[in-house]
């Protein structure tokens, strides 16, 4: 039986490349409809010479999230997910190494675009910068703007200093900002850039502004909530550009009314789409619908990157980019 390929949802920017693959293999295609057509077409056979496949976070809204029950009905020749995506929540990999399935993902690709984010969100948050553009909008007076704060002087604390949070770091020394970091290790000194490396705790007493650049995971679930608020500076900004269930929303909203939080930048949210009614209620949280990695060039990087993982995986039997939870 011939080696096949199954991509779900689309490919935007890389179908040039997703097509030259059909030197090596049998390319499949589920483009949309719904998580039971899915599973049924699984269980009739219609991937059963499927060795890898390329899903992303937008084509969950087709299958949903490959959660047990999911990898328990995929085909027994698949051995590779490859997803787009630096997040992966919406995987249990797991489930996934049970089976003896590797999965990949997207960091590196969406470094540069979400750190960008991060920083916008950052000065618009300090500058609290939604009262003016809403008096603009709405054809206000220029009095309605609020005094903010300069990001030069302050500690930008890092919760995860990976790949994006590096970049912040990068980004941020160049507005004469001091950048403490937490990680579950230390960096080799190469990677810190001048960092310093403190506890959990010493970063939320130090911190002015609190980034949170970490995956989600069971350990990480609410990492951020009402304790860990009242661990912080008085007028401590937030900004976070990973996902929202990292905090806990309520909480935040709280903080944000005591007046413990200053103002916050948020590119995700607990509930995606729904957002904390008391988060868009609030003028001093500047909010985006996450947009963290929407440009054109790293949309195809991403795509090139899953791709390039999918040739590995068929080549030479392994991912470039496999997630860590599966790091030997």
């Amino acid at each position: 039986m011939s080696q096949s390929a199954l991509l779900i949802g689309e490919i935007s920017h890389a179908r040039k490349e997703w097509e030259s693959l059909s030197s090596k293999l049998t390319l499949k295609e589920f483009p949309s409809g719904t998580r039971e057509r899915f599973i049924e077409n699984c269980k009739a056979g219609h991937y059963d010479d499927v060795v890898a496949l390329y899903r992303s976070n937008t084509s969950t809204k087709y299958t949903g999230p490959f959660n047990a029950e999911m990898v328990a009905v995929l085909p027994k020749s698949l051995k590779y997910i490859c997803h787009n995506g630096a997040g992966y929540d919406n995987i249990d990999v797991a489930a996934c190494s049970e089976r003896n399935i590797a999965v990949s993902s997207t960091p590196v690709a969406v470094n540069d675009a979400t750190a960008d984010v991060g920083i916008f969100l950052m000065i618009g948050a300090l500058r609290q910068a939604h009262v003016p553009i809403m008096a603009l909008r709405e054809g206000g007076k220029e009095e309605r703007a609020t005094l903010g704060h300069d990001p030069k002087g302050k500690v930008l604390g890092i919760l995860g200093m990976g790949g994006i949070g590096r970049e912040m770091a990068i980004r941020a020394k160049a507005f004469g900002m001091t950048i403490q970091y937490h990680n579950r290790s230390r960096l080799p000194a190469e990677l810190e850039g001048g960092a310093t490396y403190v506890s959990f705790d010493e970063l939320l007493a130090n911190a002015d502004v609190l980034s949170l650049n970490l995956a989600l995971n069971a350990s990480t679930r609410h990492i951020i909530g009402a304790t860990e608020f009242g661990k912080m500076k008085d007028g401590v900004v937030i900004v976070n550009t990973a996902r929202g269930a990292l905090i806990d929303e309520k909480a935040l909203v709280a903080a944000l009314e005591s007046g413990k939080v200053r103002s916050a930048g948020l590119d995700v949210y607990e509930c995606e789409p729904e957002i904390e009614p008391g988060l868009v209620s609030n003028p001093r949280v500047m909010l985006l619908p996450h947009i963290g990695t929407m440009t054109y060039e790293t949309q195809k990087e991403m795509e090139i990157l899953v791709l390039d993982n999918l040739r590995s995986a068929v080549e030479k039997g392994e991912l470039i980019t496999q997630v860590p939870e599966q790091k030997k």
